[in-house]
């Protein structure tokens, strides 16, 4: 029970504290010489009273104080389940509040954690394992090292260099160590350039897909981290390719929005399921359709890619407007933004 709950200051808890032991002392001396006690009785009996009273006062404005020191301790055990009643309005009251915040945001970093190790064995053991397994058959003789055997090793490699790169671009990313080298340049360039590279991808290869620049967006000019912007684009379209059809097609795109510049990424693939859009740019997240280990995709580009497009104070999303296949959009602020 907190009577002086609905008190906005602790002073002010203080001060009625004071006046009510004040209040209960008098009474409690008055009460005794009218039944004829001791003084030293009724002094005794009255200090007992103001003492109850006050502890009955005090405790529920120090219990929040207590419940923080022992959510505190069981936070440094590891538990961060631990919550405090903050139903009080003054300063410990707020400082309550704060304290849950504060424990949610400690138990969904640990939750990140956790996934992060859980996910990253998972990634490494696969390629690392299909490695282990073909060299293990070549070196028993079951298997030749020959051009399809090295080829399928060096495919595993580089799907762990990928990985490995990745993480270390997100770290990197969510540090803040990485500064932004803007400049300005024709968007038509950098989309063909990534274009190209996606001509080269070996799933583009191998399911016919194209990869395409519309016309559309010649004299379109972007004030950006080339680099960087290159690399959000260049995740998108792998990652357009690798849920695209046999036969599909990629369009990329640019044009001018307001006073910044969008950039679309269009496939012809199954699309993102509406329960899932709020996700796709958690790092590891992906559907069950391409969850198997063989599509070679780490669940951290689009990660990556909304880490780069904030650094530029922009936004990327999946555009609601496009029923068929999926369009992911970039928007980048304009030169005076």
């Amino acid at each position: 029970m907190r009577p002086l709950d609905p008190l906005s200051s602790i002073k002010i808890k203080l001060g009625v504290v004071i006046v009510v032991a004040v209040g209960v002392t008098v009474l409690a001396l008055g009460i005794g010489f009218r039944l004829g006690l001791p003084r030293w009785a009724s002094a005794i009996g009255a200090a007992a009273v103001a003492l109850a009273m006050i502890q009955f006062l005090a405790r529920g404005m120090t219990s929040p104080l207590r419940e923080m020191a022992a959510a505190s301790e069981a936070m440094a055990r590891g538990d961060y389940s631990q919550r405090v009643t903050a139903t009080s309005r003054d300063e410990v009251g707020r400082l309550a509040i704060a304290f849950n915040r504060m424990a949610a945001e400690l138990a969904e970093v640990d939750r990140m954690r956790r996934d992060l190790v859980a996910n990253v064995s998972h990634e490494l053991r696969t390629p690392i394992s299909a490695l282990q397994a073909v060299l293990e058959n070549v070196l028993d003789g079951v298997e030749e090292a020959d051009d399809e055997t090295v080829g399928a090793m060096l495919k595993q490699v580089e799907r762990l260099g990928r990985l490995v790169s990745q993480l270390l671009d997100l770290s990197r990313l969510e540090s803040g160590t990485v500064p932004l080298q803007k400049a300005e340049f024709p968007a038509r360039a950098l989309l063909d350039d990534v274009a190209r590279e996606a001509g080269l991808n070996l799933d583009a290869r191998e399911k016919n897909v194209t990869v395409e620049v519309s016309p559309q967006t010649d004299g379109v000019s972007i004030v950006a981290d080339r680099e960087r912007v290159h690399q959000v684009v260049a995740n998108l379209v792998d990652n357009a390719i690798r849920h695209s059809p046999s036969g599909g097609r990629v369009s990329l795109e640019a044009d001018v929005a307001g006073e910044g510049v969008s950039l679309r990424v269009t496939d012809e693939g199954p699309g993102i399921d509406p329960a899932e859009l709020d996700r796709v740019f958690e790092r590891f997240y992906r559907s069950d359709r391409a969850r198997a280990a063989s599509d070679g995709g780490s669940g951290l580009g689009l990660s990556i890619a909304r880490w780069i497009v904030e650094l530029h104070g922009g936004d990327i999303r999946v555009d609601p407007r496009v029923t068929r296949g999926c369009t992911m959009l970039v928007t980048l602020p304009g030169p005076g933004s």
